[in-house]
């Protein structure tokens, strides 16, 4: 993902495989771990009930602003995306990781995983209710300050930071049938022998930190993490895709193709949205804002998204480039298509939350 990169640059740098006390496990640690665990637990309920003040004393008012006001919008634009999808969120469970913690004159710079899991029901049927996860990592600068933790700076890749007055309405889909798609017969199309079972499998076992994911929330250690180069989410796109012992099972080429590390169309997500196209594997079905994605038409009558296969991909642009991939997973009871992807690392999220209406969305099949 392009605008994450440097972000992901410095999560690098903060990020250690083991944990790591300046000075050893201390009381002085047991407080940050404490504060921390505090720390997130509160802000996921900040989620729920949009209660500010809960959070406010967690950070120091002057150099700890900006990443406070950060978890306002936040928990403003996850709850007006789902006013304007006429759902409410009924829980939002928090786990968390801490990998690293390095205090220094003061400050304690910590390393997090956070694992979430958010619990939504749909306003007309609140008694079955549905849920999708969401893994991210956080470097955070905590201060003691009069013999009190307080956060100084924090940084994250987080998918629900938009603009929340930029969402699109939509009254759901008017169908409940779903995953067929009709290719246009007047082109032809590779023979590609995709196995899409296997790749949905594969793509909620790796699906990272996201809560609902397998493999105990690791990435496959097969392929190299591109996090901290701007993004994994069209390296993970590609190891759905072609993998040959769990995913897939599509055949790699000169151009597109793991060894050691990725090429350039593996990796890239221009790249990799236009080998995908040009090889035959895939086909563009539509492109479009998010209401050119969803509208009824005579050939998609649940709209073109809702025409996708699970195993298909999404990709999003913003200002002419592709800047993310995820890939279809499935829907939901209400026939909400759901993606899994990294860097965020998300599981059955709904496709478009922590998007905007300036968002363009490509929807790709693969051709089987």
């Amino acid at each position: 993902m392009k605008r994450l990169s440097w972000i992901m640059v410095i999560l690098c740098v903060l990020f250690c495989p083991v944990l790591v006390f300046a000075g050893g496990p201390d009381d002085e640690t047991e407080d940050i771990h404490a504060f921390v665990i505090k720390l997130f637990n509160e802000r996921a309920q900040l989620l729920m009930d949009q209660k500010p003040e809960a959070i406010t004393k967690f950070y120091d008012a002057q150099s700890g602003r900006y990443a406070y006001e950060q978890e306002l919008l936040r928990s403003r634009y996850i709850n007006a995306w789902a006013e304007k999808r006429n759902i409410a969120f009924t829980a939002a469970d928090s786990s968390i990781r801490i990998v690293r913690i390095k205090k220094e004159n003061g400050l304690a710079k910590v390393s997090v995983a956070q694992s979430l899991k958010l619990s939504y029901v749909y306003k007309t049927d609140n008694y079955n209710p549905q849920h999708f996860g969401i893994g991210t990592r956080h470097g955070i600068t905590l201060k003691n300050i009069d013999g009190k933790w307080l956060v100084q700076r924090e940084w994250y890749s987080d998918p629900l930071t938009e603009n929340p007055k930029w969402i699109p309405e939509f009254d759901g889909f008017p169908k409940t049938t779903f995953y067929k798609i009709e290719p246009d017969t007047g082109k032809s199309y590779a023979i590609t022998k995709y196995n899409r079972e296997r790749a949905v499998q594969y793509a909620n076992k790796y699906a990272g930190l996201a809560w609902g994911a397998g493999n105990n929330n690791r990435y496959n250690r097969k392929y190299l993490d591109y996090s901290h180069l701007g993004g994994d989410c069209t390296n993970f796109a590609s190891q759905v895709l072609g993998d040959m012992n769990e995913g897939g099972g599509l055949r790699m080429g000169s151009g597109w193709h793991y060894r050691s590390e990725g090429s350039q169309a593996w990796v890239r997500t221009d790249s990799f949205k236009d080998f995908v196209l040009q090889s035959g594997y895939g086909h563009l079905v539509v492109k479009g804002f998010f209401t050119d994605v969803v509208r009824p038409t005579d050939k998609y009558p649940n709209g073109a998204v809702g025409a996708l296969k699970p195993g298909d991909l999404i990709a999003y642009e913003m200002d002419g480039d592709v800047d993310h991939f995820s890939v279809l997973v499935g829907f939901d009871d209400h026939g909400y298509p759901l993606v899994n992807s990294h860097s965020a690392d998300r599981y059955r999220v709904p496709f478009d939350l922590g998007w905007d209406k300036h968002t363009k969305y490509l929807l790709i099949h693969i051709n089987d």
